[in-house]
């Protein structure tokens, strides 16, 4: 057999072609720089509000990073010490910064709705905005906060554990529940798969080159490292909840999509086709 058939076979064809449409690589660099510009700043504050105090926001993005010795560091002293931060904020400027973090969120459920094909969420639903976000939060906080409590195994089945659902949740909130949940579990899972992928690519990756980056270009390096990994979560965040929805239809779970050869005309269109697309 040839790599050709091979790769058609294992159906990493379609999800090449797939990605292309959704543009992937667009996405999670989209979701990188809303990251870093609208929810960064959210976070540091939610950081440096933790009454437990475990290092603030860079004390996060260490632990999400897996990182250790002079790249935590070298990160430390970018993103850290934040408990000024609490003096300095205004009841408007912490509004402001969750107003925007909602842009965020925003952004995550249009490419939720690319990826399943439903229609678009009403401008009333913003309130479905406000819930990710906070339940996102809580998220990272409970992910960090395991660090204190356990280690080990112990952890790790604990945070994926916590991850696929939050995961499986998200989707299905975001999107109105037009999307039933036994479908979007197979995304879930292989979001947190890729995610824990992500994790030890950073251990081996970026722990040397954040060292190296604030050796040779100071704070921006070590931002310019912080974003490369920001790419890599919306790739693994997007990627996932596409390859779940594959999974669905090669299960034989969903219709074929609208721009495949043979499709029936009672199929709807790529934006607004709502939940008949799904069947169960």
């Amino acid at each position: 057999m040839s790599r050709l058939a091979a790769w058609h076979r294992l159906g990493l064809a379609e999800l090449h072609r797939r990605g292309n449409e959704l543009e992937l690589m667009h996405r999670a660099m989209g979701f990188a720089t809303l990251a870093l510009v609208t929810l960064a700043p959210l976070l540091i504050v939610v950081a440096a509000a933790d009454p437990l105090g475990h290092g603030g926001f860079a004390g996060w993005l260490v632990d999400g990073m897996a990182l250790n010795g002079r790249s935590a560091d070298a990160l430390a002293h970018v993103f850290g010490p934040t408990r000024k931060v609490i003096s300095t904020t205004s009841a408007l400027s912490l509004a402001l910064l969750a107003f925007f973090g909602m842009s965020f969120a925003s952004s995550v459920q249009n490419g939720y709705e690319r990826i399943w094909r439903t229609a678009a969420a009403p401008w009333h639903h913003l309130w479905r905005h406000a819930i990710w976000l906070i339940m996102l939060m809580a998220y990272l906080y409970a992910q960090v906060q395991t660090r204190t409590v356990l280690e080990g195994p112990p952890r790790i089945l604990l945070s994926m554990g916590v991850g696929v659902l939050f995961f499986w949740w998200g989707p299905h909130f975001l999107l109105s529940r037009q999307v039933p949940w036994r479908y979007l579990l197979p995304g879930a899972l292989a979001t947190m798969a890729g995610l824990v992928g992500l994790r030890g690519f950073s251990y081996l990756v970026f722990t040397p080159l954040l060292v190296t980056n604030a050796i040779s270009y100071g704070p921006v390096g070590t931002v310019l490292v912080v974003e490369s990994w920001l790419v890599g979560v919306g790739f693994v965040v997007y990627g996932g909840a596409l390859l779940g929805r594959l999974i669905c239809e090669w299960l034989g779970h969903l219709d074929e999509p609208p721009d495949q050869p043979g499709r029936t005309a009672r199929e709807p269109t790529d934006r607004g086709q709502g939940p008949s697309a799904l069947r169960s």
